[in-house]
């Protein structure tokens, strides 16, 4: 099992622990990174994009000169695709972007970006993050005790006072056991996570 040291606010360290290799130390699978990073990214598409093909803009139903003998092109209608107002080429029209991942996929991906971030040295544990208000200030303090930047800060329950302390720092983001996942883990440099948020991942991914 690899041993990470345990930090407090203040930056300094309180002792060490031991992470699950279940969890922590899984074999690293970039294609279902890849696979699940595309899925989260797809996921978030509307698909609602809609524009009118030829047969669906108003107007342009009478052929506008006769076949020959104008000197104009040959034309059909004045709601072709070359007309001013025309209908669009291959328009697009509303879809669904989703794209599905089993289970045990999605889960295996998230232990090999949990495994990439401790391997690189970048999944910083905490022993606690009580902010006894909420106050911007003093989070951004406790990241630059830990030399966190660009980080998601994972917690065990929906603390209010961390969510909404972070929420205004640049490049930093919050989540929880429950509605972390691949992409916000591989995007940030750095994963601060507190002893029961491990303790959750633990018991809920090993």
């Amino acid at each position: 099992m690899a041993n990470v040291t345990v930090y407090n606010m203040e930056g300094n360290e309180v002792g060490t622990m031991e992470l699950n290799d279940a969890v922590f130390g899984a074999p690293i699978n970039e294609h279902l990174l890849h696979l699940a990073v595309v899925r989260q990214l797809a996921n978030k598409r509307q698909g609602t994009q809609k524009a009118k093909t030829r047969s669906e803009v108003s107007g342009g139903g009478r052929k506008p000169w006769r076949q020959k003998g104008t000197g104009h092109a040959r034309q059909g209608s004045i709601r072709a695709p070359q007309w001013t107002g025309g209908g669009i080429v291959f328009a697009p029209v509303p879809r669904d972007y989703s794209v599905k991942m089993n289970k045990k996929e999605r889960r295996a991906a998230l232990r090999s970006a949990l495994t990439s971030k401790v391997q690189d040295n970048k999944l910083v544990v905490v022993d606690s993050l009580a902010l006894s208000e909420i106050k911007t200030k003093e989070m951004q303090r406790v990241l630059n005790n830990l030399k966190a930047d660009k980080a998601l800060v994972i917690t065990a329950s929906d603390d209010q006072n961390v969510i909404l302390s972070a929420r205004n720092i640049a490049d930093v983001q919050t989540a929880t056991v429950n509605t972390m996942n691949v992409y916000d883990v591989m995007k940030h440099n750095t994963v601060v996570v507190t002893k029961d948020a491990v303790a959750s991942i633990e018991e809920v991914y090993a």
